[in-house]
């Protein structure tokens, strides 16, 4: 970078900076070295503890774009990478002591990142071609060399190797840090495509990972994981560290020998408490992201299909394409996840062979529950209850479920602080535990001394189940003022309806907030009707109305059935669980005159006669007790609670009991993928030109930095 050195120093009088300045300006130039040079050992043996500024860094990008055609140093530096790799995980397993090969591997993600980044970013051709990830093959090259396999190929199955291989320790945590920034540069390809994968699409990293060894495979998703839940970090001096730095940061292998020392490992079942410092785990996350991004990757194929002509008389054939997604092996793998503690055995009692990835679902529960307030927590725990029924089942036999819930309860009560796609990930979350009936009822019997986030009212010795009736319900409020959104209505009201028959003592609270919510959207449904009548009525006279009272229908037709189905939600109490819910009884009572209105009408009328006979019962035993005195809320809750226990739903209808189950959507990729990415953008876990990304809609700044953070 700048002014090269005419001739090369590397003898022992020459400067460091001379010498860097040498090797790199070099590497980017026009003279092409060979594969077998010792070229390539001196530049990994450089140690880059320099200043670079960004202009010099980003004018380096520029010129080994311009030369990478002839001297195809990215391929040779990616190859070397892969050799020192592949010796780090020999030596580790023949000897244990990290060799130099560690510190040259290091040299060579990191170089390889900043050079693969900015050719990614400026890519002008769909297959990646300014990569020129080959060696000239009149180019000799050395034997343990083949041209048989793809450089990229090479890469990964080494990069994923070390990962899945090598032990996080003081000696390797820099080295495993960089080979994960190493894979979200690789794996960036995704950020120039649009949202929906197509046959055309190419990404040359994350497609080798995906042909890897299913046993390799189950190693990295069992590391990745590993990593997000053991949390080695750094003492606090030493974890602000960006993959791409600028200005005076210091090089690699000066962060190496500083954070040995301060390196820390946290047990399986050592847990920190709100201790700011334990939430910094650099490793952790950049697992996490990584594991997600492999997870939710879908390939796109092309098939080209024969199908035989319409023409009986003919034989012929006509060619048909057809697309299709293939297999993903790390979303299997986890998928087929079991826990460490427990050895699954198939319905025919044969025992899984050793390629099953085996986890501590204890402490990846623990995990999950001290960071779901972290957006990539959520999706993993949605991926993980969606995807592996094993640790489904597993959560829902715990006893502690306030462990997970009362993160998420507080996500949704902070809704407006959230992203929406937070607040659906966590709102599905719900819907598929409530799709299990002992989780209905287990909620009820957990009881919160207090709830210290809820600040609109002194929540003391709540339930659980309670807390997740109120705050749904004040989801939906909250839905309803700002966001408007018909999909979010309908999973809480979805999860509340699964929730219904199992209810047991819900709070008096709890029930005032569940028949305000019908009394709130039959408010919303009888304005929308006098709206759309009022329109209907100009409309005789002014064509121009002909739209509103369409678009006024509609929306009157979806608050119909979510009235209806918060009826259904009150008969499915009043029929399974009376005696169980007199506070639901007395809210009823307290507030009889909102349904009322609505007893003719067509679509709610058959659910209210059951409302009505409860409200005729319990009316009729009031008027049997009424003295001089006054009605205190305690005596009428009283005669309802006596009345309870005589109770025998005498006139009730029986209905089908509403039972939601949470399918995915057909092309789940389309919101997967860029979701996932917006997280590490959003996080700055990784950075990248904000004009080059086509997967999302991105705010472009005034000035874009197309290499650093």
């Amino acid at each position: 970078m700048g002014a090269v050195p005419s001739t090369p120093r590397w003898g022992s009088a020459a400067r460091p900076q001379d010498t860097a300045e040498y090797l790199i300006g070099t590497f980017v130039g026009e003279k092409s070295f060979p594969l077998g040079s010792d070229y390539w050992q001196k530049l990994l043996e450089l140690p880059l503890n320099l200043q670079w500024p960004a202009p010099r860094v980003r004018q380096a990008c520029e010129v080994l774009a311009q030369n990478n055609y002839y001297t195809r140093h990215l391929a040779k530096i990616l190859i070397h990478f892969a050799w020192c790799l592949q010796e780090c995980a020999f030596t580790t397993f023949t000897s244990g002591v990290p060799p130099s090969s560690y510190m040259k591997a290091i040299n060579a993600s990191y170089i390889s990142s900043v050079f693969l980044k900015y050719l990614i970013e400026n890519t002008k051709t769909a297959t990646y071609e300014e990569l020129h990830i080959s060696v000239d093959e009149n180019e000799a090259v050395p034997s343990n060399f083949s041209r048989d396999q793809s450089i990229e190929s090479l890469v990964m199955q080494s990069v994923l190797s070390l990962i899945g291989k090598v032990d996080v320790r003081p000696t390797t945590y820099l080295l495993h840090h960089e080979l994960l920034n190493f894979m979200l540069v690789a794996m960036s390809t995704q950020l120039l495509s649009g949202p929906s994968p197509g046959p055309e699409d190419i990404h040359p990293f994350i497609d080798a990972a995906m042909v890897q060894e299913s046993s390799l495979v189950g190693l990295v998703v069992r590391k990745l994981l590993l990593n997000y839940i053991t949390r080695a970090h750094f003492a606090s001096s030493t974890t602000s560290y960006d993959l791409f730095s600028e200005g005076k940061q210091s090089g690699v292998l000066q962060r190496v020998s500083s954070a040995a020392a301060s390196f820390v490992l946290l047990p399986l079942n050592y847990f920190v408490g709100s201790s700011a410092e334990a939430t910094r785990s650099p490793l952790a996350y950049i697992s996490l992201h990584v594991l997600l991004i492999l997870i939710h990757y879908r390939k796109c194929l092309l098939e080209i299909v024969k199908d035989r002509s319409d023409d009986g008389a003919t034989s012929d054939f006509l060619l048909k394409e057809h697309t299709y997604f293939s297999e993903n092996p790390y979303y299997r793998a986890l998928e087929n996840a079991g826990d460490i503690e427990f050895n699954r055995v198939d319905i025919e009692g044969n025992a899984h062979n050793g390629t099953l990835v085996r986890l501590p679902f204890a402490s990846l529960f623990d995990t999950l529950g001290m960071y779901l307030a972290d957006e990539t927590a959520v999706l993993l725990l949605y991926s993980l209850v969606h995807g592996n029924s094993d640790f489904l089942e597993y959560v829902l036999v715990r006893t502690d479920l306030d462990t997970l819930l009362m993160p998420m309860l507080e996500t949704l009560y902070n809704a407006s602080k959230r992203t929406s796609n937070q607040i659906y990930m966590v709102l599905i979350i719900l819907l598929i535990l409530s799709q299990d009936s002992s989780f209905n009822g287990s909620i009820h019997k957990l009881i919160l001394p207090s709830v210290p986030w809820y600040h609109e009212r002194r929540l003391h010795q709540t339930s659980l189940g309670s807390l997740l009736v109120i705050i749904l319900i004040r989801t939906v409020k909250y839905n309803l003022s700002k966001l408007r959104d018909v999909y979010l209505h309908t999973n809480c009201l979805a999860t509340l309806a699964n929730m219904a028959p199992h209810v047991h003592h819900l709070s008096a609270y709890a029930s005032q907030r569940l028949v305000s919510l019908f009394d709130m959207l039959s408010r919303k449904y009888t304005k929308l009707v006098e709206l759309k009548n009022d329109k209907m009525h100009i409309g005789n006279d002014d064509s121009r109305g002909d739209n509103l009272p369409e678009d006024m229908s509609t929306e009157s037709h979806i608050y119909t059935d979510f009235l209806r189905i918060v009826l259904e939600i009150l008969n499915a109490i009043l029929t399974y669980a009376l005696p169980r819910n007199p506070e639901v009884v007395y809210a009823i009572m307290h507030r009889q005159e909102v349904f009322q209105p609505f007893k003719n009408h067509p679509r709610f009328n058959e659910l209210l006669e059951n409302i009505f006979t409860v409200l005729d019962f319990f009316n009729s035993r009031m008027d049997a007790q009424r003295t001089d005195g006054e009605w205190s809320v305690e005596k009428v809750l009283q005669v309802i609670i006596v009345n309870c226990r005589s109770w025998r739903g005498e006139g009730i209808k029986m209905f089908t009991q509403l039972h939601f189950t949470y399918e995915q959507e057909s092309h789940p990729e389309e919101f997967f993928i860029p979701y996932v990415w917006q997280l590490v953008i959003s996080r700055r876990v990784f950075s990248f030109n904000p004009s080059s990304i086509n997967l999302f809609p991105v705010d472009l700044p005034a000035e874009v930095s197309t290499l650093f953070p």
